[in-house]
């Protein structure tokens, strides 16, 4: 059924020697009649020639919308020598009008503050010891939960921890080998460079193997999964943040950090050792194929200088660091996307500082190690 609509007119009449009456009719409605323009406006203003207050009457109004109230408001804005009385006006448009009319075009400036030095420094102390207490709570918490976890008592789920360390492991396998392989080819020529002054050329693969086994292979390979793991760990809390997914799991009684966090940080420390022998192999390969291609030495004599060179100490200390390394990057990873926003750009800038923090991370932590090694003797 279509309703006939009326086009919306207007007519001046004048009551009193100084005032005039607007008589307006039919329907104004923006969609089917559009908004009066503003030679509209200034005809009216033209027609009430010097009265000093306009108003109202809207007998035979039918339908309106937001078309007369910018009618009344363009006709009071215009109106600089007489009054323009909205009483005759329907109840609602007059209160529209009154609104209209009350918020001011432009908004005062808000003066500029400066923070004094001392402010931005506290401002940052506080910062940085909110974000040491949430990181010492989320350790805390791993090491506890990790417990409840041995005991079979956590609530993840296996088939997730198995998807993130078929993720963390098997997926990381090529870029773990290309990067090791050429890191043990780039000490074993530098290396043979530097020891060919000497006719000690065979002592590369001692150099190769010490260096691989306990300090290049795990560090490598701690940096390959920050940037692989660590962003991605990341950038997928931070996307279930912005989602609201994490507000549903509280609200729903779950555990967010036995279904989200630890999961993903027993995938990658249980897959960091076996990358880690996984990048010695590699790692020695690579010094062996440089030590054979430019020195005079054969592959067993090689391998045999490079046995003597190790013992399972090398090794054991190697494990401790990439085990260490492991649970930096994860932990790091988790804690940066649980405390992202919940913009899509703060998803990128989680994963970049996700990046950043692990890799740093990871230096720091095997400076540290090494301060412990010299002064155990290791």
């Amino acid at each position: 059924m279509t309703t006939s609509r009326t086009a919306p007119a207007w007519r001046l009449a004048r009551t009193e020697e100084r005032s005039a009456l607007l008589i307006l009719e039919g329907d104004w409605l923006a969609r089917e009649t559009g908004v009066r323009d503003q030679a509209t406006v200034e005809r009216i203003l033209d027609e009430a020639g010097d009265a000093e207050r306009l108003s109202f009457d809207t007998g035979g109004l039918g339908a309106w919308d937001s078309a007369l109230v910018v009618f009344a408001k363009m006709l009071r804005d215009a109106a600089t020598r007489l009054e323009v009385d909205a009483a005759g006006l329907p109840q609602a448009a007059s209160r529209l009008l009154a609104l209209a009319t009350e918020v001011p075009e432009e908004f005062p400036a808000r003066p500029a503050t400066r923070e004094t030095l001392l402010a931005r420094v506290g401002h940052r102390t506080r910062a940085r010891w909110r974000d040491a207490v949430a990181v010492a709570a989320l350790v805390g918490e791993t090491v506890q939960r990790g417990l409840v976890a041995l005991t079979g008592r956590a609530r993840m789920r296996a088939v997730d921890v198995l998807l993130l360390m078929r993720e963390a492991g098997a997926g990381a396998l090529g870029i773990v080998a290309i990067v090791n392989g050429l890191v043990g080819g780039i000490l074993g020529f530098v290396g043979a460079v530097q020891l060919r002054r000497f006719g000690a050329e065979i002592f590369v693969a001692d150099l190769v193997g010490i260096a691989m086994v306990r300090e290049m292979a795990a560090v490598m390979t701690a940096v390959v999964m920050a940037g692989r793991t660590g962003g991605a760990y990341a950038a997928q809390l931070a996307t279930m943040q912005g989602n609201e997914e994490i507000d549903a799991l509280k609200a729903l009684g779950i555990p967010v950090y036995d279904y989200l966090v630890l999961p993903r940080v027993v995938a990658l420390v249980a897959m960091m050792p076996l990358l880690y022998i996984y990048a010695c192999a590699f790692g020695l390969m690579g010094g062996l194929v440089v030590g054979v291609a430019t020195l005079d030495l054969s592959a067993t004599a090689y391998l045999v200088e490079t046995r003597g060179a190790l013992n399972s100490t090398q090794f054991v200390f190697g494990l401790v660091k990439v085990l260490a390394f492991g649970a930096l990057v994860a932990l790091a990873g988790c804690h940066i996307g649980l405390s992202a926003g919940r913009s899509a750009a703060d998803v990128g800038r989680a994963a970049t500082s996700a990046v950043v923090a692990g890799i740093v991370g990871v230096i720091a932590l095997d400076g540290i190690f090494a301060v412990c090694a010299d002064a155990l003797g290791i």
